[in-house]
C-alpha cells in the first residue's frame, strides 16, 4: 500500500527540527566567545573564590540493596533507553517478568510465568482502578518502577505472584521544557507519537504539566485451522480460516501536578492524568473445508465484524505529609478515579454463496466510579525501630449495559445442521466493590550486619452486583439476579536481611508472606457471552457467583552479592502452596452449547529459580570499553491436585524466560548502542482431564541507537521484534466431540525514531 503525503510529514518535520538544532550546535563550537578586556579580567581575578560545595542527600541510597523488604528498582533511564512507547514494552525486560499473547503487541503482564490477577499491577503503591490499562500511561511519566517479588503490609496482600509498582514523577528538581517527537512502522502502516513537558517551580510551589498525542494503524493476518474430531477418534471435519485485521486508533493524554513545600515541613501534592482513546477496527475471516468433508460446511463460510469504540478516563490523587515531633509522620492519601467506555459492534455472517444470513447489531456501555483513602502514621518510638500503622480503603461503582439486535435470513440460511436462530439482548449489570485494610509493620535494625521487618495485614472485600441477563433462545426472557460475595484475609508477613560477617558486598534474604488472589468482579456475574460459532475451542462464557478468594503461603530467599561500579549477582528461590485455586471448566448446557466458566478447583503448588547478573564492563578489566551487561533467566514449575499429570501447569505458567542485554556507549563520538534478546518457553500445558494447550517458544530481539547531539538533544533510534517469529499456538478437547485447533499469527519488524529535545 503506498504511503501517503501525510504519513511522510513527521519524518521531514523531524528531519528539520534536528537540522536546526545541530546547526546552532555546530555553530556554538566554531565560533568562540570574544575574550573578556584585560581590565574586567583582573577586577575579576581579584574577586575572592567560592568554594563550591555539592550536597547529595539520599540520592545515592540503593533501595534495592539496603531495604529490607524485597524489590528491584527499576530508574526513569531505563525505562525511556529503548524509546518504548508502552509500560509493557518496557517490563518485559526486567527480570522474572514476562508478556504474554503475540510477540511485540503487549498483553497480561506476568511474574514467575503467572498472570490473570496473580501478578498484582499498582500505581503509586494503589491497585490500578477497574478499567485502567497500563498501556495508556506513557512511560515519560514514571519516575521509577518496583518489581516487588514479597508482599509487605503497607501494600495490598493480592499479590500471590508478586506486585509491579508503578510509581509516577513527583517532585521537581529543575525548571525545564521536554518535546519528543516520534514516528514508529509496523508491518508497513506508520504512527506517530508526540510528548511535552515543562516544570518550574514558583516559590514553595513546583509544577509540572506533561501531555502526549499517538497516532496509528494495523493490518494484521492470521490462520487457524480447526480438525474435529467423532467419538471413536475419527476426524470429520476440517477448516482452514484465514483471518485479516486492520484499523487505526488515537489517544491523547494529559498529566498535571503541583506540589506545596509550607513553612512547617508539610507537603501537598496533587497530581492528575487523563486519558482519552478512539479505536476503530474490523475483522474480516474466510472459511474453507477440506474437499474429503464437504458434506459439513461451517456456519459461516465468512464474516465481517466491525469495531467502534472509545474510552476516556480521569484520576486524581492528593497527598498530604505531615511532619510531627520527634520525627514522626502522617501520610495521607485521597483519590478519585472514573473510566468510561462505549462500543459499538457489527457483525455479519455469509453462507458458502456469499450470501449474508446474520445481521447483529451490539452496543454495549459501561462507566466505573472510584474513591480511593489510605493513610499511614510512622514514627521510631523504639531506638533502631521504624513502626508504621495505617488503613487503606476504596469503593467503586460499575455499571453496564448492552443491547444486542439479531436480523437473520431464514431464506439464505440453508445450513440445516447448526440452524441460526435470533438473540436479542437487553441487559444491565450493576456491581458495587468495597475493599478495606488496616496494617501494622515494623523494621528493626537487629545489629549493623541483620535487620528484620514484621508486618500483619487484614484485608476484605464487599461485592454486591444486580441486574438481568438473558438466557440463550428467541423466547426466553431476561432473568434477574442478585449475588453477595465477601471475602477477607489475615496476612501475616516476616522478612530478613542479613549481611554477611567480614564482606561489604554479600547478604542473604528470607521472606514469609500470606497473600491472596480474590475473583475479578466480571467473573463473579452470571451473565453470558455468546460466541459467534460455538464450539469446544470456541465456546460461550459465563461468570460463577459462587467463586471464593485463591489463598497462598509463601516462602522467598535470595542471595545477593554486590560488585564494584553498581554491577550485582542474584539466585534467589520462591514457593506458593496455593488453596482454592481457580481453574475453567468447559462443558455443553441442555442445548448442546459449549460453556467455560471459572471454578474452584483444588490446591496448586508453584516454584522457581531466579538467577541475575549486571556489570560494567570497565568495572571488571581496566581500560575496557564502556559496555554494560545485563542477564536474567527464570525456572518455573507448579501444578494442580484436581488435574492429573504431566504438564498440569498453573495458569499456562510460563516455565523458563531469560535476557540478555548489552550497552556501549562509544567514547569519541557521541552515541550509544544496545539490545536486549529475551526468550519465553512454552511447551504443553493440561488444563483439564479433556483439555490442553500448547505454544511455541518466543524469541524477541530488540535492538537501539542514541545519538547525542548535544545535553538537551537526542535522536534515538529503535528496532523491535527483529525475529519476526510466527506466534503457534494450539488447542485441544478430547471428549466425546473432540476437537484440535491450529492459530499461526505472524509478527514483524517494529521501527521507531524518536526525536528528543530539552529547552
Amino acid at each position: 500500500m503506498p504511503v501517503s503525503s501525510l504519513s511522510l510529514r513527521p519524518t521531514i518535520l523531524s528531519l528539520a527540527i534536528m537540522a536546526a538544532f545541530s546547526q546552532s550546535s555546530f555553530a556554538q563550537t566554531i565560533n568562540p566567545a570574544k575574550p573578556e578586556p584585560a581590565e574586567k579580567a583582573d577586577a575579576k581575578a581579584l574577586e575572592p573564590k567560592m568554594q563550591k560545595v555539592e550536597v547529595q542527600g539520599t540520592r545515592n541510597y540503593d533501595e534495592r540493596r539496603q531495604d529490607t523488604a524485597t524489590k528491584i528498582v527499576v530508574t526513569q533511564e531505563d525505562i525511556v533507553r529503548y524509546g518504548d512507547t508502552t509500560v509493557s514494552e518496557v517490563l518485559k525486560r526486567l527480570p522474572g517478568v514476562t508478556i504474554g499473547g503475540v510477540q511485540g503487541r503487549g498483553g497480561d503482564i506476568r511474574m514467575r510465568g503467572l498472570g490473570a490477577g496473580y501478578t498484582q499491577i499498582m500505581l503509586n503503591g494503589e491497585p490500578s482502578p477497574p478499567g485502567f490499562s497500563l498501556d495508556s500511561l506513557s512511560p515519560d511519566l514514571i519516575e521509577r518502577i518496583e518489581v516487588i517479588r514479597a508482599a509487605t503490609a503497607d501494600l495490598s496482600t493480592a499479590s500471590i505472584a508478586g506486585s509491579i509498582n508503578i510509581v509516577l514523577k513527583k517532585s521537581v528538581q529543575t525548571a525545564q521544557k521536554e518535546l519528543k517527537l516520534g514516528l514508529f512502522e509496523d508491518g508497513g502502516k506508520f504512527g506517530e507519537n508526540i510528548n511535552y513537558q515543562v516544570s518550574d517551580k514558583a516559590g514553595r510551589m513546583s509544577y509540572s504539566i506533561s501531555g502526549n498525542l499517538n497516532h496509528g494503524q494495523y493490518e494484521r493476518p492470521s490462520y487457524s485451522d480447526e480438525v474435529r474430531i467423532d467419538a471413536n477418534g475419527n476426524p470429520y471435519v476440517k477448516t482452514h480460516t484465514y483471518n485479516l485485521g486492520w484499523g487505526t486508533f488515537n489517544s491523547v493524554g494529559f498529566s498535571p501536578r503541583v506540589n506545596w513545600n509550607f513553612e512547617n515541613g508539610d507537603t501537598l501534592t496533587t497530581q492528575s492524568f487523563v486519558n482519552a482513546n478512539r479505536f476503530d477496527g474490523y475483522s474480516s475471516d474466510v472459511r474453507s473445508n477440506d474437499p474429503q468433508f464437504n458434506g459439513f460446511l461451517p456456519v459461516y463460510s465468512s464474516d465481517l465484524q466491525k469495531i467502534h469504540s472509545e474510552f476516556s478516563m480521569l484520576r486524581t490523587n492528593l497527598n498530604w505529609i505531615h511532619k510531627l515531633a520527634d520525627s514522626a509522620k502522617l501520610d495521607v492519601k485521597l483519590g478519585v478515579n472514573y473510566n468510561k467506555r462505549n462500543s459499538d459492534v457489527g457483525f455479519a455472517g455469509y453462507n458458502e454463496d456469499h450470501a449474508q444470513i446474520l445481521d447483529r447489531k451490539s452496543v454495549s456501555g459501561a462507566t466505573d466510579k472510584g474513591l480511593t483513602m489510605s493513610g499511614k502514621y510512622s514514627a521510631p518510638f523504639v531506638q533502631d525501630h521504624s513502626f508504621v500503622f495505617g488503613w487503606d480503603g476504596a469503593f467503586s461503582k460499575r455499571s453496564e449495559t448492552r443491547a444486542q439486535k439479531d436480523d437473520v435470513n431464514f431464506l439464505a440460511n440453508t445450513l440445516k445442521l447448526y440452524p441460526l436462530l435470533a438473540n436479542d439482548l437487553d441487559e444491565n449489570f450493576n456491581a458495587d466493590v468495597t475493599r478495606m485494610a488496616v496494617f501494622a509493620q515494623d523494621e528493626w535494625n537487629v545489629t549493623k550486619q541483620w535487620s528484620v521487618y514484621g508486618g500483619l495485614r487484614w484485608e476484605g472485600i464487599d461485592t454486591r452486583s444486580s441486574g438481568s441477563f438473558k438466557a440463550l433462545g428467541p423466547n426466553s426472557d431476561n432473568t434477574p439476579y442478585s449475588i453477595h460475595n465477601k471475602s477477607s484475609v489475615w496476612s501475616p508477613i516476616l522478612q530478613t536481611l542479613y549481611k554477611l560477617p567480614d564482606s561489604k558486598n554479600d547478604q542473604v534474604r528470607l521472606g514469609i508472606t500470606r497473600t491472596y488472589k480474590a475473583p475479578d468482579t466480571s467473573r463473579l456475574i452470571p451473565r453470558r457471552f455468546y460466541s459467534n460459532e460455538n464450539s469446544a475451542s470456541n465456546p460461550d462464557t459465563q461468570g460463577n457467583p459462587n467463586l471464593k478468594p485463591e489463598l497462598a503461603w509463601g516462602l522467598d530467599m535470595a542471595y545477593e552479592h554486590y560488585l564494584p561500579g553498581g554491577g550485582m549477582l542474584s539466585a534467589s528461590v520462591f514457593f506458593r502452596r496455593i488453596n482454592d485455586i481457580t481453574r475453567t471448566d468447559l462443558s455443553q448446557d441442555t442445548n448442546g452449547k459449549w460453556v467455560s466458566m471459572p471454578v474452584n478447583d483444588g490446591q496448586a503448588t508453584t516454584k522457581g529459580i531466579e538467577l541475575e547478573a549486571k556489570f560494567p564492563l570497565r568495572a571488571m578489566i581496566e581500560g575496557a570499553p564502556a559496555i554494560d551487561f545485563r542477564a536474567n533467566v527464570s525456572f518455573n514449575w507448579s501444578s494442580l491436585s484436581s488435574v492429573a499429570g504431566p504438564n498440569n501447569r498453573l495458569d499456562s505458567q510460563t516455565p523458563v524466560s531469560a535476557n540478555l542485554g548489552i550497552d556501549y556507549k562509544l567514547d569519541k563520538i557521541p552515541l550509544t548502542i544496545g539490545g536486549n534478546a529475551s526468550f519465553q518457553d512454552g511447551g504443553q500445558v493440561k488444563i483439564s482431564d479433556v483439555q490442553s494447550s500448547y505454544s511455541v517458544p518466543k524469541r524477541v530481539l530488540d535492538v537501539y541507537a542514541l545519538w547525542k547531539f548535544d545535553p538537551k538533544t537526542n535522536l534515538r533510534v529503535s528496532l523491535g521484534n527483529l525475529l519476526h517469529q510466527d506466534n503457534i499456538s494450539v488447542g485441544s478437547y478430547t471428549g466425546s466431540n473432540g476437537s484440535v485447533q491450529t492459530n499461526i499469527t505472524p509478527t514483524t519488524v517494529t521501527a521507531r525514531v524518536m526525536f528528543e529535545h530539552k529547552f
